[in-house]
């Protein structure tokens, strides 16, 4: 799952070297973004979106999102754990309110400069704090019995409740990845890939049978 005023275009790395070693993958658009960029974000309208991905899925999935897409992506695990393998939640590791709201606004600018994607859309930014106004990650983090991975850039601003999310789910496992900053898939691909394909390998022993699949929302 992508970050505001990106798309699921900022996970061609990913595609690419998990699709090379036999794990399909399925990066979708959140509305407001992409090619869903004539419609306005919701939460429900995210939820909605991850929902059609997951039941196109063959098996339970892991679900990867960064930023937005992973505050979005904790948000429907906590309602849909029964649907998932796993969650990947990257850049997403601070509480949403005060201070963290505007560091999240100056995050977002600069992915969005970086990589030239989702100019002219800034009415998403303005619909994204209104639908995560009073969101708890922590609340649902602590509610969780999946699996979870939590992947921080080294610079990234929007980790500051890293270890509260660590006391929240005790058993979620912490890669901080050096010298990357918010947009840590893109930074630092290799490392970000180790992550995604060491979740899948431990997921593919737990389900043996049918293994795990990934979704990138």
């Amino acid at each position: 799952m992508h970050g505001t005023r990106t798309s699921s275009a900022i996970w061609h790395a990913q595609v690419a070297a998990l699709r090379h070693g036999g794990h399909p993958t399925f990066p979708i658009d959140l509305p407001g973004h992409g090619a869903r960029s004539d419609e306005r974000f919701t939460l429900e309208g995210a939820l909605a979106a991850i929902d059609d991905a997951v039941a196109a899925c063959p098996a339970p999935p892991l679900l990867v999102g960064l930023s937005l897409g992973g505050y979005v992506s904790l948000a429907y695990a906590s309602r849909n754990e029964e649907r998932l393998a796993g969650v990947v939640l990257a850049g997403c590791s601070t509480e949403i309110k005060g201070k963290p709201l505007h560091l999240y606004r100056r995050a977002s600018t600069r992915v969005t400069r970086w990589l030239g994607l989702g100019q002219g859309t800034w009415h998403v930014v303005a619909d994204m704090l209104h639908a995560l106004a009073g969101y708890s990650p922590l609340r649902d983090l602590r509610r969780l019995l999946l699996p979870v991975w939590v992947v921080n850039g080294q610079r990234d601003p929007l980790r500051l409740d890293e270890r509260r999310y660590l006391r929240a789910l005790p058993g979620a496992r912490l890669t901080v990845v050096p010298r990357a900053g918010h947009d840590v898939n893109s930074h630092a691909p290799a490392a970000f890939n180790r992550v995604l394909l060491d979740a899948l390998n431990e997921l593919a022993v737990r389900t043996p049978v049918h293994g795990a699949r990934l979704v990138h929302v």
